[in-house]
């Protein structure tokens, strides 16, 4: 086995599914940038979530959001739902594994915020439960997804955003979702402090 021949695929599979998923991707997440500028300028905040990679994913928007991406500028408000380790557990407990995102979008979203949902296979039921729950609060939703979109494309509305690597790999999926967030912040500095 040659160590270094597979790292070099992995790099070229990764470049390979960034160049096949610009073309599809590029207006879609030029508008989930501008999305997020108009509804932060309107007051309101962003909830992430997402589950394993795709927490960490909802973790990372949220500290870029809050503390900054590339330039100083003020926090964004923004908050991942995957944090509060008390409240997924005491969820999780108490009803179900299923609802530790929606119960938390139920109480602190409201009207005119957005959520950052992420899942690589569009699979995730508690990912999809939050979709369905930031629907009840008035919320507009933006997808990240990858493969055919799964249930969660088919709970999004057509005010919503799906954000959709085509690939089958989860880590190049994942690999496009952290280009896509990054994207999405300096989209967002751009918008609120120019070029």
């Amino acid at each position: 086995m040659d160590l270094v021949e597979r790292v070099r695929d992995s790099f070229n599979a990764s470049i390979q599914t960034k160049m096949q998923a610009l073309p599809s991707m590029a207006d879609s997440i030029a508008l989930a940038g501008a999305l997020i500028v108009g509804r932060l300028l309107e007051g309101a905040k962003v909830l992430s979530c997402g589950n394993g990679g795709s927490a960490a994913d909802a973790q990372h928007f949220a500290s870029e959001m809050v503390n900054k991406f590339e330039r100083n500028r003020p926090g964004l408000p923004a908050l991942a739902l995957t944090t509060d380790s008390c409240a997924l557990t005491s969820i999780a407990n108490d009803e179900s594994f299923e609802r530790v995102f929606a119960k938390q979008v139920l109480a602190l979203g409201h009207p005119g915020d957005l959520l950052l949902a992420i899942s690589t296979s569009g699979r995730s039921r508690n990912v999809v439960a939050a979709i369905r729950a930031a629907h009840e609060q008035d919320m507009r939703v933006v997808a990240l997804s990858g493969r055919d979109g799964g249930p969660m494309a088919e709970a999004l509305g057509s005010d919503d955003l799906e954000l959709r690597v085509p690939a089958e790999s989860t880590a190049r999926i994942q690999e496009v979702h952290l280009l896509v967030i990054h994207c999405l912040c300096d989209l967002i500095d751009a918008q609120l402090l120019g070029h």
